[in-house]
């Protein structure tokens, strides 16, 4: 399974200040060295916390994968487009949230993910969906021609000792689902050192996307510790 280390926070912790550090560039190194997979960054319509000028340098940098966060806007679409990161995974997007709080309504806006799904393939651009772990919703990836869908997993992140199991099932049933129509399946939101390993044992699940607890631990442990916990946490349960 791989591990895509989101490093957004790096720059929120930037932007408090400010100032130019520390810049998320910085951390490229130590986490591909630890063996992350890849690189997640969040270009937001506020650009709250990355910005253009950061992806032109992520994109010189990163040596194993760079993938993109993004809404379904236009503006953003053109920059992705000239960009041309090796992967965007398309997100919905409120203003005031302070982090993303649901899936892709992808069955209200196939028209639209149709038209910008075929533009990133003709780039060479993999597309992969955010999505609820609902069937509809893994119906429609597939019918707007996505390469992957990311399952939300903050049902599941935040759900208390009895919904656990539940929400568990809904992620592996969605996994399942996913796998027989031919989409690659990814998952992240809201993991961290305590609840991953259980999301690890679905084995259809190809990739996971961690951030803020991986950011949080490096401030006590370093970065390239913090990286390599997550890597062996994953490691240890995917057998």
């Amino acid at each position: 399974m791989r591990l895509g280390i989101n490093i957004d926070h790096i720059a929120t912790i930037r932007e408090a200040r400010g100032c130019g550090e520390p810049d998320p560039a910085w951390a490229v190194p130590y986490c591909e060295i630890a063996g992350a997979d890849g690189i997640t960054v969040h270009l937001r319509e506020d650009r709250r916390h990355i910005k253009e000028r950061d992806l032109v340098i992520l994109k010189s940098v990163v040596s194993t994968r760079l993938n993109l966060e993004m809404a379904l806007n236009d503006e953003i679409v053109d920059i992705a487009e000239k960009l041309c990161p090796d992967q965007v995974t398309i997100v919905p997007e409120k203003r005031q949230e302070l982090t993303t709080e649901g899936g892709l309504n992808v069955c209200a806006n196939k028209e639209k993910l149709e038209k910008v799904v075929k533009r990133f393939r003709q780039k060479g651009i993999e597309v992969a969906l955010f999505i609820d772990p609902e069937s509809a919703q893994v119906r429609a990836a597939k019918e707007v021609s996505a390469d992957a869908i990311e399952l939300h997993t903050g049902a599941y992140s935040n759900a208390n000792d009895s919904e656990r199991y539940y929400e568990l099932k809904k992620l592996s049933d969605m996994a399942e689902l996913a796998c027989d129509m031919g989409i690659e399946i990814h998952a992240g939101h809201g993991l961290n050192y305590f609840n991953t390993g259980d999301v690890v044992k679905i084995k259809k699940i190809s990739e996971l996307n961690i951030g803020h607890s991986i950011i949080s631990r490096a401030v006590f442990v370093g970065m390239e510790n913090a990286v390599r916990q997550m890597k062996q946490l994953i490691d240890d349960h995917d057998r």
